[in-house]
């Protein structure tokens, strides 16, 4: 069962990428950072899966995708943000936020090499943040990425909470462990679900 959620999450990703690449080079053409992360996050994906698959630590590129996470997507919901006070607001916590990250490898170079409570929790509730901020001008604006919005926060906020509970995961039942993991990837899969239903809404019928 939780091969096939894996494996349909990392089908449907491969799918968004060829799909926003695609309406990218249209007309009405998609965003730039957010098809620049689905291909971080493809890319991320396969490594991941790769080294798991050859028996290497993947922690370290857990961390990346984290890292690398927060920054493409903090520069697209800065390029939507239409208030200049609130760009500034995602720029200085994107360059925060890295400077902190950057302190804590510093001082203790073995939190990039497992589950970083820390990096996971700042810069996956950092980006729920722009995203509530794009949320709350799309009170008053079209909604426009709306359902990439949605499923980030969905995504963003489940996964952080089961990212926590696989730190301390070690001590617990293998039925427990392997429960974690199939909901991370039941999320993973609805969230780019709700992507894939984002370029339908959005671009189907400008490619048509």
């Amino acid at each position: 069962m939780i091969d096939f959620l894996i494996y349909s999450g990392y089908l449907v990703l491969l799918l968004n990428l060829i799909l926003f690449s695609y309406s990218f080079f249209r007309k009405e053409k998609a965003n730039v950072f957010l098809v620049s992360y689905l291909a971080f996050a493809f890319v991320m994906q396969c490594s991941l899966e790769l080294l798991y698959r050859i028996e290497i630590n993947n922690l370290f590129a857990v961390n990346i995708f984290f890292i690398g996470q927060m920054i493409l997507l903090g520069l697209f919901y800065n390029s939507l943000l239409p208030i200049k006070s609130q760009k500034i607001f995602v720029k200085s916590a994107l360059v925060i936020a890295l400077f902190l990250l950057a302190g804590q490898f510093v001082m203790d170079s073995s939190q990039f090499l497992k589950f970083n409570l820390f990096e996971i929790t700042l810069t996956s509730l950092l980006i729920v943040s722009f995203a509530l901020l794009h949320f709350y001008n799309m009170l008053t604006e079209n909604k426009k990425f709306y359902y990439v919005s949605f499923g980030t926060v969905f995504y963003l906020l489940g996964c952080t909470v089961l990212f926590l509970i696989g730190n301390f995961s070690t001590g617990l039942s293998d039925n427990i462990k392997y429960l974690t993991w199939m909901l991370n990837a039941f999320l993973f899969l609805v969230y780019h679900l709700f992507i894939l239903y984002e370029w339908k809404v959005s671009f189907y019928k400008k490619v048509n």
